[in-house]
């Protein structure tokens, strides 16, 4: 197939030629539907972001403050920086770049029919696993099976329910005598092996976002022999092999010989656990003992911007902070309380006390104005009266006592805590902070009634309201179910038509400003620092770090 098989690549050209899209809007959806990264950038006329490798210094030890998790279930992970500890030793199908342009990955190429119904993938020939043998598509379609089948648990099953996944009744009652329902593939044929190094998926539904989804962070490929489990001496295909684990304090990987792709540089990486308090990682990289932070709290920027060997890099993100509510518990299964909630908010002044210049005014529905699906709705304002009204509707005139749980890292979260509990006084509810150590409360996110946490960047809006929002989803903290919305959702993902998704974008956006379970006050930007001698570092919207990509000065 040539490189613009795909019957809409040419329409995109043309918007593009005629000023109907922006470069950005065409270089995201041109290579969603196959186009080379290359060739898409080459048609912008702006230069391609891709790292240059060449001249980059060999050997050495690069040595990064980051949690170091329990890594034991990789297609379970709901933190990015456990994960970025298993991608060095296990490979993606996709990479999605600090550009937010989905390129190939294990996989070299990729084809989709017209209709987004069908998906062509074709794995690498020159792949092997670390311990022998070549990565095969029997390694991809064990993968996702696996990560589809609901025993694993994985966000995957409800990132991809909408066009992979069928609810079939069983023989067994519930406690009312209905029939009970299982989840698994629609199909006998969704995952299908054409040969022994493609495979192709075909789907129930249309959707545009399938390379992005296959590299979501808990979707790295695992050796089927280690059955999903990872642990010293897993294999994998990837450019490090874990050599030394000691959850809560480091994750040393040594460089494999023979990667099939960029690099590795160096011969060690080390993730080391500092904790949840930013100052230890300050006092480590300003006396030089480490080389970078994987994320930083937004209240150390200035500190590690005076350090003469520090490099601090950021992006604009479309990643957020939000307080939810469980959409289905007394108070907040009352529309006007939720409601209440978010009126009784000036985002302008939130982001005016805290985030300041790190972020942006967010607008409570949490798709992002730096993506190319977002549609820009009229501001949504403060109305402390219509708040207080609607509290005294719902039967609490008298306002409302609550406590809203959240992690203590990175600081940013429990500030902005604070500052919405403060508006909120002013309507009347009353709301008492539970800080809890980040490490636990990650373990509890979703079962907390009120909470609040930071949801990193995904480079599609679609793709964060799939797998925040969509009914039934495993990562669906709220618990949030609304029918129109997963219809209008499902919609969106397998509409190519820029304009239209971002009309059907719009009244997702409405959904939840109106009815959703969310108080999303601020855009973040995301904040990565690396000492000057790393060579090729940059910053990853969604707090990923490649190290393969990264080289040490001596």
């Amino acid at each position: 197939m040539s490189s613009e098989s795909h019957p809409y690549i040419p329409v995109l050209r043309s918007n593009l030629a005629e000023g109907k899209i922006d470069r950005r809007e065409f270089l995201r959806t041109s290579t969603l539907l196959g186009l080379s990264a290359t060739a898409a950038y080459a048609f912008a006329g702006v230069p391609n972001p891709a790292r240059a490798q060449a001249n980059m210094p060999k050997g050495g030890r690069l040595r990064i403050s980051m949690r170091v998790y329990d890594l034991k279930s990789p297609h379970r992970f709901n933190a990015t920086s456990a994960s970025n500890i298993v991608r060095q030793t296990n490979d993606f199908l996709t990479v999605t770049g600090a550009d937010n342009v989905t390129r190939p990955g294990l996989i070299e190429k990729w084809e989709v029919s017209p209709d987004l119904k069908t998906w062509t993938l074709h794995v690498r020939k020159n792949v092997k696993w670390r311990k022998g043998g070549d990565f095969t598509a029997d390694d991809v379609i064990w993968n996702l099976k696996h990560v589809l089948d609901p025993a694993t648990g994985s966000s995957m099953l409800g990132l991809m329910r909408s066009y992979m996944i069928s609810e079939f009744e069983t023989a067994e009652k519930d406690d009312k005598g209905n029939p009970k329902k299982v989840s698994r593939l629609w199909d006998a044929n969704a995952l299908q092996k054409v040969d022994s190094h493609t495979v192709r998926l075909n789907c129930k539904a249309a959707q545009l976002a399938v390379p992005e989804h296959l590299f979501h962070y808990p979707n790295s490929m695992l050796h089927p022999a280690d059955g999903g489990e990872y642990k010293l001496g897993s294999d994998g295909t990837g450019p490090f092999e874990l050599v030394e684990l000691e959850v809560g304090k480091k994750a040393v990987l040594r460089a494999r010989q023979g990667y099939w792709g960029k690099g590795p540089y160096v011969d060690t990486v080390e993730f080391i656990d500092l904790g949840d308090d930013p100052g230890p990682q300050l006092a480590a990289f300003a006396s030089r003992q480490v080389d970078g932070i994987q994320l930083i709290s937004t209240d150390l920027v200035p500190s590690l911007r005076n350090l003469p060997h520090a490099a601090v890099y950021e992006q604009t993100t479309a990643g957020a902070g939000v307080a939810r509510v469980h959409y289905d518990k007394p108070p907040f299964n009352d529309k006007r309380v939720r409601q209440a909630l978010r009126l009784a908010i000036d985002c302008q002044k939130i982001l005016d006390v805290t985030m300041r210049d790190a972020g942006s005014v967010g607008e409570h529905h949490h798709v992002g104005p730096t993506l190319p699906d977002y549609a820009k709705l009229p501001p949504y304002k403060q109305d402390i009266a219509k708040a207080k009204q609607l509290l005294a509707e719902a039967g609490h005139p008298n306002g409302l006592d609550l406590t809203i749980s959240c992690r203590k890292e990175p600081s940013q979260e429990p500030q902005l805590v604070q500052a919405l509990v403060e508006q909120w006084k002013a309507v009347g509810i009353r709301v008492t902070v539970n800080i809890m150590p980040t490490a636990e409360y990650n373990r509890i996110w979703t079962e907390v009634p009120f909470g609040f946490i930071g949801w990193a960047h995904r480079p599609l809006g679609i793709m964060t309201l799939g797998l925040a929002y969509r009914s039934g989803q495993s990562w669906n903290e709220s618990r949030y179910s609304n029918p129109e919305f997963d219809r209008l959702l499902s919609e969106a993902e397998g509409t190519v038509d820029l304009e239209k998704r971002k009309a059907v974008m719009a009244k997702l956006e409405a959904i939840m400003q109106d009815d959703g379970p969310i108080i999303q006050p601020v855009w973040n930007k995301m904040y990565q620092v690396f000492d000057k001698k790393v060579k090729g570092a940059y910053a990853h919207p969604s707090q990923l770090v490649m190290c393969n990509e990264f080289a040490v000065e001596a």
